[in-house]
């Protein structure tokens, strides 16, 4: 790079923020969660806000999941970054942005253009993602852009191009309803896309003769829907297809007059798997001989078939090839392109898909275009870019690797938390700590990541943000800003355009508003184009800023020559889709390295109904944390009882990469032999919750994307003295508490911890901080090992329960009452209040506040349907997340007759 285009720019300069105006009254947005893209409307009068479902918006038509029903609890100052930071230091935005430039020239100065790197997140909004891969790509000359789209996506994209040519979705969610038989892989959809899921439970009412076949190793809230349920070993979905693909081709259910027509490569594939026979996949599986022909049977008998698969397929070391064998199995039987077939892989993110448009894959160009030479010189003329990179940069965990190594010098992280998502975490953390210089924009102040920033720029949240999402079905949404930036947070794109003017590349990135990056994102993608690439969103690539503002949804293509896109995804240049010739390879965790005598566990990872990634949004929302309170490991009461656990056991899990201890719940869903951990928790919210410290960092060799979904772990009882569950109005400093265990919550009206210790002096003294001027109350001995504790001031400031016993411990949800609540008079009846019911006593449906044991006890009234408890209590007549649960509750406490009643 020549040293003219490392001078600060003087007389480019970047855009005034004023031109940046919310939205007022009310607008329509985009939920800022999953990949179904769902439409919110926001009504705002002064500081309050409420959101409810788009009636309008394709994806969800009104309807919202728990997550999007409680988007106004998160929109709050608790917690928000609101003014730079420079090396721990408040800073002005002109001294930060120096300080990232003068580094950022430094570096390439001093090590060249593959010493740095952007890392990116599905959270952001497809203009933020555009100019930070056209400054990298086009002005510093590096390929060194990824996301974390990476760590969900990555497989299924590399499946898709492989097979279409593109990064072409070949389904959308009519089909999902369209369909006769729906097969489920991979995917709790009842919790992980329940909008979706909605929408299925709603077509099979509608149609009696659908079928639904989930796969999964846990009996999850999404089998409730099922027909079938086969519970596979973990990792041997691959496996299965295989065995599907060779079923079709031995009972001459191939459709030859199709493959000769559309595809390519059938003979060969067929060819690949030809060794999967029943009985070979049934010894892999662990299904029986008459599950797997019953499957296979149905497959073949139905023409109208969606695979509807997500992260247990993607987060696998052989990811892409399990993708491209359901691929392969649609292709070979012509279940695709027509209402109600094909494979349709979901998106984990909000902008996944408008992430790659951009290019924000390290493997990508931009605008679908890879790193050919054609495609190099046709973007470079587009942007008048300087420095062009010509290859591609690193993926996610390689960027981090050569972190590791020292060969990465700078990297900006941008909405994403990769100290806690990133499998390795430990060395991802050292990675973090050997770099140079560490850039993280953010919204929120104390993320795991943000500890190992150098510079860290406070970034605007949802409400505050203004551009677009691309959903799963590649629509392309509006998501609108209807509130004033918090404190000193900017736009990410209007960050990384200022930084562009301090490089000199000012006169590039002189973009006055979202909108007008948008047009340039848009004009990309039609440029050259001529009907070459899959991705044209040519149409709107003259919207002005008006009907910008007033966009509504698209899905793409939108080209401009009015030219209706093919109804088959066929953009190989062949003209024709192609089946890939591999075959399965069974996955195996590797095993532990470890004498102890300790029992060995398959670890298996995934999402809880009401949390979200890391939990730095949901983690806002006390409604959001009352489903599940505090960290937990789920076993089957078999693998309890053969390690002598109870329900509020502590454990300790370990292998080589590292240790988290956690509550032990019981759970029959999951498989005998194996252990359940969320991924959700951080250094924010327990001492030891990481769970990502466990997944060595195995990845997928053509995607790059990691093996995230299971691992194998030695499991042992830790003995615990005490515990003690606190709740406190104002949140206690966040700090290593020297404990065996501790998990932290936000709450109505405070906060929750709830800690295993000897010795609980540390919390008692961090309370009494926190309440200088409080009155206080103590009891002990009232009950045997009960300890009680509260702190008064013009309310009740804090409690304390300490018992030797977990399951002695009060229920939270009297305790977070009475921080809501008048105190009784006198106020020592507090002290008499008996623990009302167990620390375990989940809030099943939290649109209308109603907890397990509320429901259970309407079900000994003699409620035996979801109906019958809906009209009584209300639960599951909200976003209706909670569904599964109510009938899972129905089926376990209800009498026989009831049962029988509510499975009718």
């Amino acid at each position: 790079m020549s040293d003219e285009h490392l001078i600060a720019a003087t007389a480019s300069e970047t855009p005034p923020l004023s031109a940046l105006t919310p939205a007022s009254g009310e607008c329509n947005s985009a939920c800022p969660y999953c990949g179904v893209g769902c439409g919110v409307t926001v009504r705002q009068q002064d500081a309050d806000v409420t959101v409810s479902g788009d009636d309008s918006h394709p994806a969800n038509l009104g309807r919202l999941c728990v997550k999007g029903s409680m988007l106004s609890e998160t929109v709050v100052s608790d917690g928000r970054l609101l003014q730079p930071r420079v090396n721990g230091v408040p800073s002005d935005w002109n001294t930060a942005m120096d300080s990232v430039a003068t580094a950022l020239r430094t570096t390439l100065e001093q090590y060249g253009p593959q010493s740095v790197a952007f890392y990116l997140s599905g959270q952001l909004l497809t203009e933020d993602y555009y100019v930070a891969n056209k400054l990298m790509k086009g002005f510093l000359g590096s390929g060194n852009v990824d996301t974390n789209s990476r760590l969900c996506m990555a497989s299924a994209v590399a499946a898709q191009k492989r097979a279409f040519g593109a990064d072409y979705v070949p389904c959308s969610y009519s089909d999902l309803e369209d369909c006769d038989l729906l097969v489920i892989v991979g995917s709790n959809a009842a919790w992980t896309h329940p909008v979706l899921y909605r929408r299925m439970v709603a077509s099979r009412r509608e149609n009696p003769d659908k079928r639904v076949v989930v796969i999964d190793p846990r009996r999850t809230a999404t089998t409730n829907i099922a027909d079938t349920h086969l519970a596979i070993r973990p990792g041997s979905d691959g496996v299965l297809f295989a065995g599907l693909l060779n079923y079709l081709k031995q009972d001459d259910r191939i459709d030859l007059d199709w493959v000769r027509e559309h595809v390519a490569q059938c003979e060969e594939s067929l060819d690949a798997v030809q060794t999967w026979t029943v009985d070979a996949v049934a010894v892999e599986t662990g299904l029986s001989e008459n599950e797997l022909i019953g499957f296979y049977e149905q497959f073949a008998a139905t023409r109208r078939v969606v695979t509807f698969y997500s992260q247990g397929i993607n987060q696998s070391a052989t990811g892409t090839d399990k993708a491209n064998l359901i691929i392969n199995c649609h292709l070979a039987t012509g279940r695709i392109g027509f209402a109600g077939a094909g494979p349709f892989s979901i998106t984990g993110q909000p902008n996944a898909m408008g992430g790659r448009e951009v290019g924000g894959l390290a493997n990508q160009l931009a605008a679908h275009m890879d790193f050919t030479p054609d495609a190099i010189d046709r973007v470079g003329r587009f942007w008048d870019a300087p420095s062009m990179a010509q290859g591609p940069g690193l993926k996610a965990v390689d960027l981090f690797a050569a972190m590791g190594r020292g060969d990465i010098k700078f990297v900006w992280i941008m909405a994403t938390n990769p100290a806690v998502s990133l499998p390795d975490s430990a060395g991802v953390r050292e990675a973090l700590a050997r770099c140079e210089t560490v850039v993280v924009s953010d919204c929120i102040a104390d993320t795991d990541t943000a500890k190992y920033a150098d510079i860290l720029l406070p970034a605007t949240g949802w409400g505050e943000k203004d551009g677009t999402v691309t959903n799963s079905e590649r629509v392309i949404s509006r998501q609108r800003a209807f509130r004033e930036p918090a404190g000193d947070s900017r736009p990410d794109w209007y960050m990384v355009c200022d930084l562009a003017a301090r490089l000199g590349f000012g006169d590039a990135f002189s973009y006055t508003s979202p909108a007008a990056i948008f047009r340039e994102h848009a004009a990309l993608s039609a440029f050259e184009n001529q009907g070459s690439r899959d991705f044209d969103i040519g149409a709107l690539a003259s919207l002005s800023d008006d009907e910008f503002a007033a966009l509504e949804p698209v899905r793409w293509p939108a080209s401009a020559s009015g030219v209706a896109p093919p109804s088959l995804p066929a953009f190989h240049r062949d003209g024709r889709m192609h089946m890939i010739p591999v075959t399965a390879v069974p996955a195996e965790a590797p095993p532990l390295k470890t004498g102890e005598a300790v029992t060995q566990l398959l670890l298996n990872t995934g999402r809880l109904r009401d949390q979200w990634h890391t939990m730095t949004r949901t983690g806002l929302a006390p409604t959001l944390n009352r489903h599940q309170r505090f960290f937990a490991a789920s076993l089957h009461p078999q693998t309890a009882a053969a390690m002598t656990l109870c329900a509020g056991d502590l454990v300790q899990i370990s292998n080589e990469g590292g240790v988290v201890r956690a509550v032990v719940s019981i759970d029959d869903g999951v498989a005998p032999g194996s252990v359940f951990l969320p991924i959700h928790w951080s250094d924010r919210f327990a001492s030891a919750a990481r769970v990502s410290c466990l997944l060595p960092a195995i990845t997928d060799a053509v995607s790059g994307q990691p093996q995230s979904k299971f691992a194998r772990v030695a499991v042992e009882k830790v003995s615990v003295e005490k515990w003690m569950l606190v709740f406190t109005r104002e949140a206690l400093p966040l700090k290593s508490w020297s404990s065996d265990y501790w998990s932290r919550v936000r709450v109505a009206g405070g906060e929750a911890i709830l800690m295993a210790s000897s010795d609980h002096g540390e919390l008692l003294a961090a309370v009494d901080d926190l309440t200088p001027e409080a009155e206080r109350l103590a009891i002990t001995g009232q009950s045997p090992g009960m300890e009680r504790r509260f702190w008064f001031d013009h309310g009740l400031a804090g409690a304390l329960y300490a018992h030797e016993d977990h399951r002695s411990l009060p229920d939270p949800a009297w305790l977070e009452r009475q921080l809501r609540e008048p105190l009784p008079s006198p106020r020592w009846k507090l002290l008499a209040e008996p623990a009302a019911r167990d620390v375990g006593d989940a809030l099943i449906c939290a649109c209308h506040d109603v907890s397990q044991s509320a429901i259970v006890a309407a079900i000994g009234e003699g409620l035996g349907t979801t109906g019958d408890l809906g009209a009584k209590l209300k639960c599951g007549t909200g976003c209706g997340s909670c569904v599964p649960e109510l009938q899972a509750l129905i089926e376990e406490h209800a009498a026989p007759a009831q049962s029988q009643q509510a499975l009718a």
